[in-house]
């Protein structure tokens, strides 16, 4: 009998894993009296106390949804910085982390009524250290659903991939799952992609709409990729953005397209600019309305003067000592993580994807 579980990877980085992971965890508590959760081979993790380092995942599920399971069986192997040359090495023992990794599962297994098993990145992440997902997936005797970005030949091409590592390993591949699909695409693509489907005998499991509010970082995300702290704001730390632009022309320029919920990025030294947002972002607070973000850049910090408004009217600000152009490459290139803060975009993830998934077809397979 295979086991209450099922394997959850990907065919990419930032495909939205972990935002599918959370709304199909919700949608088990909704059905099941105990659901459980892993992330057998974790890479990117925080240290919770010395000498325990965790899935960064993990933290996320188990506090969010008060799971009992232990931080050491929920993440029971961690890949830090050199953990590939030690293996390499031989200074690993392969045996003894497989071990690790199926004792962990067990007794998560046992202690619920269903578990959910998330991977790492794509079906090959790990496959240098012989931990690939296909490879966890077979240890564990699991069949894997896969999240694919919506598409259809492309996503395709990548699930061939994939698929083709799992079939290596002898893995079952019971279900696709589309996400961030266009609206516009959505219906040709749900009328073509199970025919795409058919010949792996595979069904399509859901498209998860593109939601621009949960792709957009927060200000405390913005903190996190240029390494600084907030000039004011912080109880806007986790507001969404609609927009970011880049400022850089006349005044009047600005003044004639300036957006609501608007993240404006402007070297630190036009402070025609800066005070024209603070102005409207005061306007803005004064009617209730989404507020309007600062981003200042540039190897001129903000004058005393700047900074004195920006704390006066707590507006969301950050400095960057990076120009304006690096800076707004960065953005354009970042992708933000799910943090276990942001209560809003946590419970808006889980409600598109109860509503977008078939989580009957899901369980059936």
């Amino acid at each position: 009998m295979r086991p209450r579980a099922i394997f959850i990877a990907a065919t990419g980085q930032n495909v939205g894993k972990t935002t599918i992971c959370l709304g199909i965890l919700a949608a088990l508590h909704k059905r099941l009296s105990q659901v459980g959760f892993i992330k057998p081979v974790g890479q990117q993790h925080i240290q919770i106390c010395e000498g325990l380092n965790v899935d960064k995942d993990v933290v996320l599920f188990k506090q969010h949804f008060n799971l009992q399971s232990s931080y050491e069986d929920m993440s029971p192997v961690i890949l830090p910085a050199g953990f590939t040359r030690d293996f390499l090495d031989r200074k690993i023992d392969e045996a003894a982390l497989e071990q690790r990794i199926v004792t962990s599962f067990q007794k998560i297994y046992q202690q619920y009524s269903f578990t959910l098993v998330e991977g790492t990145g794509h079906i090959g992440v790990g496959s240098i250290v012989n931990m690939c997902n296909a490879k966890v997936a077979a240890l564990l005797n699991l069949d894997v659903v896969i999240i694919a970005s919506g598409g259809l030949g492309s996503a395709h091409d990548e699930l061939a991939l994939n698929i083709a590592l799992c079939q290596k390993y002898g893995v079952k591949v019971s279900g696709v799952i589309l996400n961030r699909v266009l609206q516009d695409k959505r219906s040709m693509i749900e009328d073509y992609f199970p025919k795409a489907l058919k010949h792996w005998n595979i069904p399509l499991l859901g498209c998860i709409p593109y939601s621009a509010f949960l792709s957009s970082p927060t200000l405390k995300d913005y903190a996190s990729l240029f390494k600084v702290s907030l000039i004011a704001g912080h109880p806007h730390m986790y507001s969404h953005f609609q927009h970011s632009r880049l400022v850089a022309d006349s005044l009047e320029a600005y003044q004639n397209k300036i957006f609501p919920n608007e993240l404006i990025i402007t070297p630190a030294n036009r402070e025609d600019i800066i005070l024209a947002t603070l102005e409207r972002h005061q306007q803005a607070k004064a009617h209730q309305l989404d507020m309007y973000g600062l981003l200042l850049t540039g190897d001129q910090a903000p004058s005393a003067f700047i900074l004195d408004q920006i704390k006066k009217l707590d507006a969301p600000a950050l400095y960057t000592p990076i120009d304006s152009y690096e800076a707004m490459k960065m953005i354009t290139s970042f992708t933000a993580k799910t943090r276990g803060e942001d209560l809003v975009k946590i419970e808006q993830a889980i409600q598109l994807v109860e509503n977008h998934l078939d989580m009957d077809l899901l369980l059936s397979h």
